[in-house]
């Protein structure tokens, strides 16, 4: 059945606002403030000491000079908020009202680690409670959280929020960071927020904890993980099963008996762009999730276990000039622009490759987090970013400067809040609430 899409009464004039709900109030949206009530009702929980709201200091120059760039998410938030909330101690979210990773309590005060186990490590019940936990996600609307959608991104005038479901949004978020920048009036698809850069393997990581924790609060249980899919060596999907991940039909659909049989993908369809999200809250425009895995030419197998070895063998995180050309680079090679064997011939790989192998959904990287693989996957590659930061002992301080948009090591992590530094991510799994179990040899 086909529902009409829904639009909040809020429309953006010569501000826009994007995201947490309790910020697109007119007040928030005139003064450009992002500083909601907590439950004390001070906002960020001043009055409780757990926060302040704060100007933030953003970074408007890219090696001494001027950046000339109009894109909306460059130096985030600050196309849509001056001043957000900053929160103290072991407190955390838009208006400090949760926990850091890591920590739970009333005062965030208790440590918590939860173990992110391979998908096939789990027992048959805790594998029916992933995917009741998934299908929960996908068809509970977001309390906290709207998403943005304009059909035109050159006015701003046409900007407005939607309704979403929590997976939904986590989903939006991946699509939001990988549209092309709009640099002086024009689109360049060059590169983005998420992708092709420094910030690619921590980008990811708060991508999959912002998940796991809305999970662990829709839910109560502050012990669920994401599972992981070890891929190493495979010649043919071993989770494409309905038991699993699903099995495709013969046009490439997930199986009627699969667990996520009818998913529809957000923000898919019109991929236009100078558009956000188009199709969002208009089943009728979304497309079913769908996968052939092995049926692309250009990657027929999985990447090896002897892929993952070489990847890891490269001690600098990246390398100058800091994109998919970088040689000699962790990052390049994980990311899959990269040969991991000889770190200098660029060619499909890792990460791309598998994109590549699953095709269909998975495929077309702007919405391929609409295909739960998607998580399995990259909490894969997290694993293997987790490896390398053990192996080599590194460090927030660590990471490069650089001159890609949004890629530097204070700028925010588009579009999270509160804000996460990019460089914030270049630390152990530990000292952010999980770690992995051990599988395979590794």
């Amino acid at each position: 059945m086909c529902t009409p899409c829904i639009f909040l009464t809020l429309f953006l004039g010569v501000v826009h606002s994007q995201f947490p709900r309790s910020c697109t109030t007119s007040s928030a949206l005139e003064t450009k403030t992002c500083c909601p009530l907590w439950t004390d009702d001070s906002p960020c929980g001043s009055q409780s000491g757990r926060g302040k709201c704060e100007k933030y200091e953003f970074t408007l120059l890219t090696n001494g000079r001027v950046r000339q760039y109009d894109d909306d998410r460059l130096d985030w938030p600050r196309f849509y908020y001056e001043s957000t909330c900053k929160c103290f101690g072991n407190y955390s979210g838009y208006n400090c009202g949760q926990c850091k990773y890591g920590y739970t309590g009333d005062k965030c005060e208790r440590q918590n680690t939860v173990v992110r186990k391979e998908i096939r490590q789990l027992s048959f019940l805790d594998r029916k409670k992933f995917f009741s936990y998934l299908a929960l996600a996908k068809t509970t609307k977001s309390a906290d959280f709207v998403i943005l959608t304009t059909g035109d991104r050159h006015h701003r005038d046409t900007y407005h929020f939607v309704e979403a479901s929590i997976y939904d949004v986590f989903a939006w978020i991946h699509y939001y960071s990988m549209k092309p920048i709009l640099q002086n009036g024009t689109f360049n698809a060059s590169f983005n927020y998420a992708h092709q850069g420094p910030a690619f393997p921590g980008w990811h990581r708060m991508c999959l904890m912002f998940l796991e924790r809305e999970i662990q609060l829709l839910t109560g249980d502050e012990n669920f993980a994401i599972p992981y899919y070890d891929w190493r060596g495979e010649n043919n999907c071993s989770i494409c099963t309905n038991e699993l991940l699903g099995k495709s039909n013969k046009q490439g659909f997930l199986d009627d008996e699969s667990h996520f049989a009818f998913w529809k993908s957000i923000c898919s369809g019109y991929n236009y762009d100078d558009a956000y999200c188009q199709t969002a809250g208009d089943e009728c425009q979304m497309e079913r999730l769908h996968r052939k895995p092995g049926s692309d030419p250009r990657v027929k197998s999985l990447p090896s276990f002897k892929d993952v070895e070489d990847t890891l063998k490269w001690k600098d995180f990246d390398r100058y000039p800091y994109d998919r050309s970088s040689q000699m680079s962790f990052r390049n090679a994980l990311e899959g622009f990269l040969r991991p064997s000889d770190g200098k011939t660029l060619e499909r790989s890792m990460h791309n490759a598998v994109h590549i192998y699953f095709g269909g959904t998975m495929s077309q990287i702007p919405i391929s987090s609409n295909d739960p693989m998607f998580l399995l996957h990259h909490n894969f590659i997290d694993k293997i970013f987790d490896v390398w930061v053990r192996r080599y002992k590194s460090t927030p301080d660590k990471y490069p400067r650089n001159g890609i948009a949004g890629q530097g090591p204070n700028e925010c992590a588009t579009p999270f809040f509160p804000c996460y530094s990019n460089k914030d991510f270049l630390t152990s799994s530990s000292n952010l609430g999980y770690r992995y179990s051990k599988y395979q040899g590794m």
